[in-house]
């Protein structure tokens, strides 16, 4: 059976954490380049509907799409590397396909019959991957399925693959992310645990079309013909994955092992021309190449994971090269931080970032940091949480408000500076209920926001059940944090900023969603030549 869409999966074995995501995004990006639209789903094993409810201590960062889906951080590197926005059907987990399957069984759509994993969940996990190419709308869909081979989880996502393989025999590959350890002792590279990962893969039916090796070490070319021959492969689609300086090298070195040609070999699709990587290049070139160079604190409370907030390091990083300028960041725990020790911590960064968050647990640290800030002319970014506790801070140490809070941590605040929003209040579900997704906001000239993206419109990206209590708007203008940011359908304040500060700006939306290697955030990319200036005076 043919198909005009074209599929490609990507599976993992040996281990986790591989960087599954990281090689589809990088094949995506040679694709595209070559001029084929492209795009990407990841497909969760686990039983969350989706990452929304997590901790980010379980899961890294939860990742929001424009149309307001809770997805994986992987979505994240797929529109980095792309420039292309995901939606709701580049995620999908075990327990949207079960809460599918169930809904439709509830309302007699399978006549009677028993519901069973197969046919019934496997032809919903087929449906959910076909449903990307439905229009036509892409040449390549590339999915990758999350866990290692094995795992029971995974195990009718690899059965949906079997069975696509069958059904799509000519349109649809396999590419097997494998690790081949190098052992000290022995001094060689050990191919046992790539053969027995693809024999995992054979028992379950589904023979890999291309090996991504992760190693250490180069493979020679004896080695790539003893694991192409254990494993069934030919020895030219034994990839070599080595340990790269940044994630950005990726894309690059897999076009040095022509991963791009063997794939479109095997799919039976024109070459082309050579990829189109000149930007992407160049973005690189910047990187390697700064010419100046700031330390930036992100105080957060889960900064032992740094995955938690993998979207604004990935946003510095561009915003960074955008400016010639390495940015360092300094991961800084929120709970650390007191009036006392505040300068011993802060007191050798060129800025600081306070970032979004949600809970009681280190809010009192992010408080006294963005005073620091705003007392020591530090220049200053406040996300999500990290705005509401400038906005609280403001109202404590300026206003002589002692007890203005968050609602969200104290009901019974006399003054809930931060306050429920309107929509929230009937709410008692915790996932999927918040403000999500993308809304415009009008922005204010002479403001630095407006400055940053030159434009009266923006739209960014939301994940927040808390606003800023709008009925201390003028108290707080007169008192010089003024609003320069308002959502054009509610009135409410997105952005605030203090004046007669360098630089110092708190957002309600999530700029870092929208970063990408083509468009470096205008609000990152500002912050940081904003903290160049003033390290310069």
């Amino acid at each position: 059976m043919s198909n005009s869409t074209k599929y490609i999966f990507v599976t993992g074995g040996v281990a986790s954490s591989l960087g599954k995501g990281i090689i589809a995004a990088s094949l995506a990006k040679l694709l595209q380049a070559r001029g084929y639209s492209t795009t990407i789903q990841k497909l969760d094993p686990y039983i969350n509907i989706d990452p929304g409810t997590l901790n980010p201590y379980e899961h890294g960062e939860c990742y929001v799409t424009d149309d307001g889906a809770e997805t994986d951080l992987d979505l994240g590197h797929y529109e980095r590397f792309l420039n292309v926005s995901t939606s709701q059907a580049n995620n999908v987990t075990t327990g949207r396909i079960y809460q599918s399957v169930i809904n439709k069984e509830r309302q007699g759509a399978y006549l009677g019959k028993t519901v069973q994993v197969i046919p019934h969940i496997t032809n919903e996990i087929k449906d959910n991957i076909q449903s990307l190419s439905k229009d036509g709308e892409y040449d390549i869909v590339i999915t990758e399925i999350g866990g290692t081979v094995g795992d029971i989880e995974s195990l009718p996502y690899v059965e949906a693959l079997r069975q696509m393989r069958w059904e799509f025999a000519d349109d649809c590959i396999v590419i097997h992310l494998t690790l081949v350890p190098y052992l000290q002792a022995a001094g060689e590279l050990k191919t046992k645990p790539t053969q027995h990962a693809v024999k995992q893969l054979l028992e379950l039916g589904v023979q890999p079309d291309i090996l991504c090796c992760r190693t250490e070490h180069k493979l020679d070319l004896e080695l790539r013909k003893k694991i192409a021959q254990f494993c069934n492969v030919v020895p030219e689609a034994v990839i070599e994955a080595m340990d790269a300086p940044t994630i950005y090298d990726v894309p690059l070195m897999m076009q040095e092992e022509e991963l791009d040609e063997i794939v479109l070999k095997r799919l039976g699709l024109s070459r082309k021309s050579q990829p189109d990587l000149t930007s992407w290049n160049s973005f690189l070139h910047n990187l390697k190449n700064p010419t100046s160079e700031i330390t930036i604190g992100l105080v957060g409370k889960y900064v032992e994971l740094k995955d938690s907030y993998k979207s604004i390091n990935e946003a510095f990083i561009h915003g960074g090269t955008a400016n010639l300028c390495k940015v360092n960041i300094e991961w800084i725990h929120s709970e650390k931080i007191t009036k006392a020790n505040a300068k011993e911590i802060l007191g050798d960064l060129d800025g600081i970032l306070v970032a979004p968050g949600f809970g009681s647990r280190g809010i009192t640290g992010k408080i006294n940091a963005v005073q620091y800030a705003r007392e020591n002319n530090v220049p200053f970014l406040g996300i999500c949480l990290g705005m509401q506790c400038a906005v609280i801070e403001f109202a404590r140490n300026v206003m002589g408000w002692e007890d203005a809070h968050t609602a969200e941590i104290s009901p019974e605040a006399k003054r809930p500076v931060i306050s429920l929003m309107e929509e929230q209040k009937t709410v008692s579900d915790m996932g999927g209920t918040m403000r999500l997704g993308q809304y415009k906001c009008e922005l204010k000239p002479n403001s630095n926001i407006y400055e940053a993206y030159n434009t009266e419109v923006i739209k960014e990206r939301h994940r927040h059940r808390f606003e800023f209590n709008s009925a201390y708007l003028d108290d707080f203008k007169k008192s010089g944090m003024k609003a320069t940011g308002f959502n054009p359908d509610t009135g409410l304040v997105e952005v605030v900023e203090v004046e007669d500060h360098p630089w110092f700006v708190g957002v309600q939306f999530h700029p870092e969603y929208k970063s990408t290697v083509d468009n470096p955030h205008p609000l990152f990319t500002s912050f940081v030549k904003a903290i160049m200036n003033n390290k310069n005076k």
